[in-house]
């Protein structure tokens, strides 16, 4: 049966079986149970076809009134307050929706039973599942009490709807959602218990344009490399592993996807103040695909340079254990360091050692106040200049290909033509006629591949940019 919804975020398709929505289109969906978190439905402009679940949420109505099933939209989106989610049927139960992985997977396990292809013994992957600390509810039920608002778990974000930050502390006092969100209410307010002894420390300094923070003291940069193709269950199960060789230490590490999205979403629980751009999306079909494998590199490779040179996420101890751990035991008790962690959220603000100049108030307003003004500005600039560059590609790849090679076949026709009237046919002639046409057809593969030499590069670039400017107005 047919359902109504209505997107929450702007969503662009990239391949055939995708359609593109907008924010606050109303849709028709097919079905309400998603296909590893894809839904199938129309847009308002009748394209048929598969958009993110976490990007719209479905309408329903329940005595006479309207009803928001939030089940399908990303936990902490703007205007949805994550205390709405009643709890899970069964707590004990952990959910994760991923194209890449099955839920038999074992985070804790490396792999000792795969077949790894063109990987060292000594630097073997990781992979599998979250710890049970975690709860990553991909849909709750129905809501049994309107009015009750337990305290959720730690939500899992998806990576393609990582723009949007999840909620750490659960708390609802006022209409500041954000702000409640990111934990700064309760660090206000007196809620935050101090530690005893807190054992890392993230300095603010002045520099020459304002307050900045202080310089990772070992900076280094790390080099994403040489995915491959990998089969685990005697070839049951593929996925494309990456090769990391971070400067500090010169020594490679192999990380499947879900490792990035394990770290992604830790940098999120953590540092709630600070933009942290989301991963490449995921695809729904076609994911060991070429020109996809290479997409997903190259944004890969642009997402790593900017936590290596970011200066507080740098230094992150979950991120270095994602960079440097190479054995199974150590891998597993980091892991789960990383996970009980609990100067997350509200309590990140404890570790963070401020300037003793004084500050202006009134400045410090006209400084949030111009940088607001210019980061909308920026946003709507970068998805318009993305809209643009990604129909233009469509064009390269599609349409003017096809239109120099329809025009190239005609030239070859008028070439064939010739030889069909013997007397009179010069074969300088037909020869030089079937040479324009093959010329044209040239032309034609030309303008497919051009973008990989400039528009496929600004897209990656604009995606990071776009990571970026969401999370600000929830910052």
């Amino acid at each position: 049966m047919a359902l109504k919804a209505r997107a929450l975020y702007n969503f662009q398709s990239e391949n055939k079986e995708e359609i593109s929505i907008q924010e606050n289109e109303e849709l028709v969906i097919f079905s309400e149970n998603s296909l590893d978190g894809w839904l199938q439905g129309q847009n308002s402009r009748g394209e048929t076809g598969l958009f993110p679940a976490s990007y719209v949420e479905i309408l329903r109505s329940r005595s006479g009134s309207n009803y928001t099933d939030y089940s399908s939209s990303p936990v902490g989106s703007p205007g949805h307050d994550s205390s709405l989610y009643s709890a899970s049927p069964n707590p004990g139960i952990s959910y994760q929706g991923s194209f890449e992985d099955d839920d038999d997977d074992d985070w804790d396990d490396w792999d000792d039973a795969c077949t790894v292809v063109e990987e060292p013994r000594s630097a073997p992957g990781t992979n599998g599942h979250p710890s049970p600390s975690l709860q990553y509810p991909a849909a709750y039920g129905h809501h049994q009490h309107a009015g009750y608002r337990p305290k959720p778990a730690l939500e899992r974000q998806d990576s393609m709807s990582s723009s949007k930050r999840g909620s750490v502390v659960g708390r609802n006092l006022n209409r500041f959602s954000c702000f409640v969100r990111s934990g700064v209410e309760a660090f206000i307010l007196g809620d935050v218990p101090l530690m005893s002894k807190i054992a890392e420390t993230y300095c603010i300094e002045m520099g020459s344009r304002g307050p900045q923070w202080r310089a990772n003291p070992h900076p280094f940069i790390c080099s994403v490399e040489d995915p491959t193709k990998q089969t685990k269950f005697k070839g049951i199960k593929s996925y494309i592993s990456y090769k990391l060789t971070p400067s500090n230490i010169n020594s490679p590490v192999y990380r499947r996807y879900k490792h990035f999205d394990w770290l992604y979403n830790r940098l999120l629980h953590k540092f709630t103040v600070i933009s942290v751009p989301h991963l490449p999306e995921k695809q729904a079909t076609g994911r060991f695909e070429e020109d996809f494998i290479e997409k997903r590199k190259r944004r890969l490779i642009l997402w790593m340079e900017h936590m290596t040179s970011h200066p507080v996420l740098s230094q992150y101890e979950g991120f270095q254990h994602f960079l440097c751990c190479r054995d199974e035991k150590q891998w597993k008790l980091g892991k789960r360091r990383a996970e009980k962690d609990e100067m997350v959220g509200a309590s990140f603000l404890l570790t963070i050692q401020i300037p003793t100049e004084h500050q202006d108030l009134q400045d410090v307003e006209d400084r949030v106040d111009a940088f607001k003004a210019f980061s909308k500005k920026m946003d709507d600039s970068v998805l318009q200049l993305t809209n643009v560059a990604s129909e233009l590609v469509r064009k390269h790849v599609g349409g003017f290909r096809k239109e120099f090679q329809k025009l190239g076949n005609a030239f070859q026709a008028i070439s064939h033509s010739f030889h069909m009237d013997p007397p009179y046919s010069l074969d300088a002639l037909n020869n030089a006629i079937s040479h324009t046409g093959k010329t044209y057809e040239t032309v034609g593969e030309m303008f497919a591949e051009q973008p990989k030499n400039d528009l496929f590069l600004m897209l990656d670039t604009l995606s990071l940019y776009q990571g970026l400017l969401s999370n600000f107005p929830d910052i």
